[in-house]
């Protein structure tokens, strides 16, 4: 087999873009050394805490930080990541590797993305791009939409005892002799029920703005968490709107009261009662609310169908909202892209 040269790589990128490869705008458009300092507290000790220089150099924060980033646009494993880094042009050009580059396999991406969650690192990383999206022209503008999409894992098959011990915050009697079976059991998981169907695992509750459908806050919980409590997480001061919009499971007169009290005007659905079904006005009503609060449901839809897939394969809390939290945070970067190919001059 020949050798590929320089030109025919510079041939292959040249097709790559012909295609529409959507990499190079997001490597373009985003501030990525923005990001730096914030990462290297968690991936490099200081030179001074160093016991040797010796050995061979970690891979480069950046570097890592844009796989976690091409592994949430694509829903991959730290496997799959690494096979793709190795087999595919795109992903090596968005990495800026050549084709004799040292590729992150999948145990240092593991690592990696243990590091931040650990350190609680990518909530500020959200925050810090919600910044630049200010920055940008993109503000939080025309109200917020409250919504939370369950995010499914991996079954635990427990029996019932189990479950009642893992409910009361207490490890299984013969799970603290069988230590590689622990590991295995996602205890902070829980099970819920939507539409008739029973559900196991997390919750991704959001704020979305109504104007440009970016994530503006979000809370990540067990799935059963009822949507109403994470409220408090949520509402936001500085969006340019007071509405609020979210559907019937996040009425009470308690939210009703909290919006008054921050002065936000409230656009949740309205529920009929048992023997008190909606009237004709109150469902159209909701028919005209249904209008603003769909714009949620894209972003969902676009985390679950575009981003492939929303599930996560890892154990615990502390994992998850890093999963999820590095989830929203990409398609936030993703969405800017389209905003800015809608209309480059934001106002």
């Amino acid at each position: 087999m020949a050798q590929m040269g320089f030109f025919d790589l510079s041939d292959r990128y040249a097709s790559l873009d012909a295609k529409k490869d959507p990499l190079p705008e997001l490597d373009d458009i985003l501030p990525w050394e923005d990001f730096r300092a914030a990462l290297e507290l968690v991936w490099r000790k200081p030179d001074a805490e160093r016991k040797s220089r010796a050995g061979r150099k970690p891979m480069d924060a950046m570097l890592m930080f844009k796989t976690l980033v091409l592994a949430a646009l694509y829903n991959l494993s730290d496997d799959q990541i690494e096979y793709q880094i190795r087999d595919r042009l795109s992903f090596m050009r968005f990495l800026g590797l050549g084709l004799d580059g040292r590729v992150p396999d999948a145990k240092t991406v593991w690592l990696y993305r243990e590091a931040l969650a650990q350190a609680g690192v990518t909530e500020a990383l959200f925050r810090q791009f919600d910044g630049h999206l200010a920055r940008q022209g993109y503000i939080a503008r025309g109200g917020q939409i409250l919504d939370a999409s369950i995010v499914r894992v991996p079954v635990s098959r427990n029996t019932r005892d189990e479950n009642a011990a893992i409910k009361q915050g207490e490890v299984p009697e013969d799970w603290a002799e069988r230590p590689a079976k622990r590991s295995q059991k996602d205890t902070d998981a829980r099970w819920t029920k939507k539409h008739g169907k029973s559900h196991f695992g997390y919750k991704n509750h959001v704020n979305v703005d109504r104007r440009h459908k970016l994530i503006r806050r979000y809370h990540v919980s067990d799935a059963a968490l009822h949507d109403s409590q994470a409220v408090d997480h949520l509402l936001m001061r500085g969006n340019t709107g007071a509405g609020v919009w979210a559907d019937a499971a996040y009425r009470s007169e308690e939210m009703e009261g909290k919006l008054l009290a921050r002065g936000l005007k409230s656009h949740i659905h309205r529920k009929g009662r048992r023997g008190k079904p909606l009237g004709v006005q109150a469902k159209g009503s909701n028919r005209s609310k249904s209008t603003v609060r769909s714009r949620v449901e894209h972003v969902f839809g676009a985390q679950s169908n575009d981003m492939g897939g929303s599930m996560v394969r890892t154990i615990g809390l502390v994992r998850a909202r890093a999963k999820i939290g590095m989830k929203n945070l990409v398609y936030n970067m993703r969405r800017l892209g389209q905003l800015r190919r809608l209309n480059p001059n934001p106002a």
